[in-house]
């Protein structure tokens, strides 16, 4: 028996010691030690093919070092996309349209949380699968500097301030304020100069000015970057000045960590590492390619690239492990932050509820961005809003009854769509005789040429038309299945049949043609301009777009959305497509009058603006210029109105913006109530850039304009409100 105890004893010691022993040699699982230390120790353990094998989007789990199965690739656009039920909210063109910076931010801790939420279950069930994660894939902050670019619905739109407050509220709604931890990565997309065409993707060198480089397609980078301290930042699949934009010393070196000091881990995008050698021809091999974007700074190959080149390419001499370290490093912090290596109940973003997947205050979300989203373009005769108890009202289009158009792409699903007919329906009185038709398909002339639908549309007192386009025909190459040009658009017309269609209603009646209007890109409207009283522009609206466009037609709310894109009257006024330069380009560079202007929409109140006035009229350059207007309800609705500030009339020897957006604030107003705006605007905010790239303080006069629109004379006579002036810079 004392043998047997004694054997038992040393049995005991020895597990213990042997335990205590794995405890400290797995030192990466302990959430008390500090990061470094524990990414030091993992890397020790981690063989070089191990290594290799985390630094794909489907990492491998590591069974003898218990590092779990992990992929990094996921989506959240407008709400948790491509993995199940989740809130869907407006198109991210759509939220740039509310001009809304808390709202974007509430949006984007809803979608953190609903992430977390789902995350959780999702391990529960041994589901690891690509979309089931907490690394997202937005938002993307490229410049939609031409309206034909398919994916430019997934942008925050054409101005670089608009687009870098959008991202960054988003990016800290995501990550959220936590000091340890973070409720899921965001990652500012595509870095950089990408914006189309879809087709040539994989094999364009995007070569824009210095100047335009610095002002326009890098500041919204910088703003997530530096005040939102991004977790990720993703590489585009084009060259930049020769120079892959994922194996680029000049994008990631020299500006995203030296000049910028980024501290997360960047990310390919998919298959762009194998466009090195595939498509751009500018390296050899895959293991030359492998070399270039390590050496550069791409942690994360989205592809399998790395995988099977890593080890190849140290054996040869291209790359050291040492620098292969270098890159996993970052990687490994990302997920220590998101305490994928810590026990669950410590992180406090765990303790959400699976209940909080589409609920209540998430759809009121939905609906508050849906509502803010939508922008009325027209409204003739003060046709809307609608009464409630209107006699008979008659609804046609090939989107009136189609849930498509509220989704836009990289999208999730909910089991509380409102279509845009059933938002009308839902609104109007029980004693109104409204019937609904199609009459026409999306893009194409009916086979039976039968038409039932036009007089009696024609016959009602109102019609109200849904048309437009859907992400069938623009969005990203390979998912814009109806597209002939792999997503892009080659012109800006609608299709045909929709025009001659509601042409035909109106040689029939004199009676209210109401056309609300579904894409993501801007559209010509100089046909539909003449044909309809009313222009409702909805976006890709989520899915409580319906319900939110019924309560604006009836009155239950006024319209408040902005343009973030100028609607020009044809592609005409438009440079050539692949040209990166930005002269002639949005409403800082057009030299023309476009249909619509960037930042315009209409209300039914009425605002008016008092003059500006100023902290101080003379200001030394590092000085911040602090202006305050006074703005006032002066109609007969309670109403939201975007005041926006702009600075223009700069005195400089170079080609310098007609005017930019500096500064933007969403006020609710009741009929005859005032408020005063004030804004502050920074030494760095005033800058421009010179031809070589170089940020230059404007001296002398600079002219200030704060009104409902971008400054331009097509505004003015549009009926936008504004109060202009100078101040001085010494």
């Amino acid at each position: 028996m004392k043998k047997y105890l004694y054997a038992l004893g040393c049995l005991l010691l020895c597990t213990l010691t042997y335990e205590a022993k794995a405890q400290e040699e797995f030192i990466w699982l302990d959430p008390y030690r500090d990061t470094d230390e524990r990414i030091d120790a993992l890397l020790k353990a981690m063989t070089l093919e191990e290594k290799a094998s985390q630094m794909v989007d489907i990492s491998e789990g590591i069974p003898r070092l218990q590092i779990p199965k992990y992929s990094w690739w996921n989506e959240a656009l407008h709400g948790v996309a491509r993995n199940g039920r989740a809130t869907v909210f407006p198109q991210a063109i759509g939220m740039a349209a509310s001009f809304d910076k808390a709202l974007i931010q509430d949006i984007a801790t809803a979608i953190g949380a609903e992430a977390r939420a789902k995350f959780l279950v999702a391990q529960e069930m041994n589901n690891s699968s690509r979309y089931a994660g907490l690394t997202f894939w937005s938002p993307n902050v490229n410049i939609f500097r031409d309206p034909r670019w398919g994916r430019g619905q997934e942008t925050y739109g054409e101005d670089p301030y608009l687009s870098g407050q959008m991202g960054l509220h988003f990016v800290k709604g995501l990550q959220g304020d936590h000091e340890k931890y973070i409720q899921a990565a965001a990652c500012a997309k595509h870095y950089a100069v990408h914006s189309g065409p879809e087709e040539d993707r994989h094999v364009f060198d995007a070569v824009p000015s210095m100047r335009d480089f610095r002002e326009t397609y890098l500041p919204a980078f910088k703003t997530l970057v530096k005040e939102g301290k991004v977790e990720a930042v993703m590489g585009a699949y084009n060259r930049v000045f020769g120079e892959p934009a994922c194996g680029s010393d000049l994008l990631l070196e020299e500006i995203l960590r030296n000049e910028w000091g980024f501290d997360g881990h960047v990310v390919s995008d998919c298959g762009a590492i194998q466009d090195f050698y595939a498509h751009h021809k500018v390296y050899p091999t895959a293991e030359a390619a492998t070399a270039a974007a390590i050496k550069a700074g791409t942690d994360l190959n989205c592809g399998k690239v790395y995988k099977g080149s890593i080890v190849a390419a140290v054996n040869q001499g291209l790359i050291t492990e040492k620098e292969v370290d270098a890159r996993l490093r970052n990687l490994l912090e990302t997920r220590i932050k998101l305490g994928l290596l810590d026990p669950a109940e410590i992180n406090p973003f765990n303790k959400v509820s699976g209940d909080t997947v589409e609920c209540a205050t998430h759809r009121k979300l939905a609906y508050d961005a849906a509502l803010k989203s939508v922008v009325l373009l027209k409204n003739d005769n003060n046709v809307l809003p609608l009464k409630k108890d209107i006699r008979t009202l008659y609804v046609v289009g090939p989107n009136a009854n189609n849930s498509e158009v509220l989704l836009g792409n990289y999208f999730g699903v909910s089991g509380h769509m409102t279509n845009i007919l059933e938002g009308i329906v839902s609104k109007v009185s029980l004693g109104t005789s409204i019937n609904y038709k199609q009459g026409i398909m999306l893009d194409r002339e009916n086979r039976n040429p039968i038409d039932w639908s036009t007089g009696e549309a024609a016959a009602a007192d109102a019609c109200i038309a849904v048309m437009g386009i859907s992400g069938l025909i623009e969005g990203e190459e390979g998912e814009a299945i109806a597209s002939a040009s792999k997503g892009d658009k080659n012109d800006l017309n609608l299709p045909a049949n929709q025009i001659a269609y509601l042409k035909k209603i109106r040689s029939k009646s004199k009676n209210p043609l109401i056309v609300v209007l579904t894409a993501g890109s801007p559209v010509n409207l100089t046909e539909i301009a003449e044909i309809a009283d009313v222009i409702l522009f909805a976006w890709y609206p989520g899915q409580e777009g319906g319900d939110a466009i019924g309560d604006i037609i009836f009155g239950n709310a006024s319209p408040s959305g902005k343009l973030p894109i100028t609607f020009p009257k044809s592609v005409d006024q438009l440079p050539a497509y692949e040209d990166y330069t930005m002269e002639g380009r949005t409403y800082r560079y057009m030299d023309v009058d476009p249909m619509y202007p960037f930042g315009f929409g209409l209300s039914y109140s009425e605002f008016n603006y008092s003059p500006i006035t100023f902290a101080k009229e003379k200001l030394k350059a590092k000085e911040d210029l602090v202006a305050k207007v006074t703005i006032t309800n002066s109609g007969q609705f309670e109403a939201e109105e975007v005041v926006q500030l702009y600075l223009s009339d700069y005195k400089v020897k170079f080609n310098a913006p007609n005017s930019s957006l500096k500064g933007f604030e969403r006020v609710r107003l009741k009929p005859g109530e005032s408020k005063e705006v004030t804004f502050r605007i920074t030494q760095e905010a005033r800058q421009i850039f010179d031809d070589k790239g170089k940020a230059v303080d404007p001296k002398g006069a600079l002219k200030i304009t704060i009104g409902n629109a971008s400054p331009m004379q097509r505004s003015v006579e549009l009926g936008a409100k504004f109060q202009t002036t100078s101040v001085t810079i010494m």
